[in-house]
């Protein structure tokens, strides 16, 4: 095998395990984009509970009755209201920006696509079947 022979497979190798790791890069992105729609569902159930919770009437007679218990409860209360509040807004950044990752994705496959098809048809070659 000659230098240039050797330089080209270099090349398609590196070529290969970069769109390798972009598909990797994709599936993962399937997951944190479930992820960030379940904390968009999750997050305000948690939310609203929380809020029913200490409006309720009887929540007040709880905390004179049980002294220590009603410090305890509304702590664990105010605690998910502010882990759902962040849980929220990271969820909504998180799907805006695997979103636009998405985008740029698909364009990067349409080019890629593209410069296949030049590459064939200039060689009058068609694609490889791996």
């Amino acid at each position: 095998m000659s230098a240039d022979e050797e330089n080209f497979s270099s090349r398609t190798d590196i070529l290969k395990m970069l769109d390798s790791f972009i598909d990797q890069m994709s599936k993962i992105r399937r997951t944190l984009k479930g992820v960030s729609i379940s904390a968009l569902i999750l997050a305000p159930l948690a939310l609203a509970l929380s809020l029913y919770l200490m409006r309720h009437p009887s929540f007040l007679g709880l905390m004179d009755n049980r002294d220590e218990f009603g410090i305890v409860l509304v702590t664990l209360l105010s605690s998910v209201i502010v882990i759902s509040s962040i849980w929220i807004f990271t969820g909504i950044r998180q799907y805006r920006l695997i979103d636009s990752w998405n985008r740029r994705y698909e364009e990067y496959l349409r080019g890629k696509e593209k410069i296949d098809r030049e590459i064939a048809s200039n060689f009058g070659t068609t694609e490889e079947q791996e």
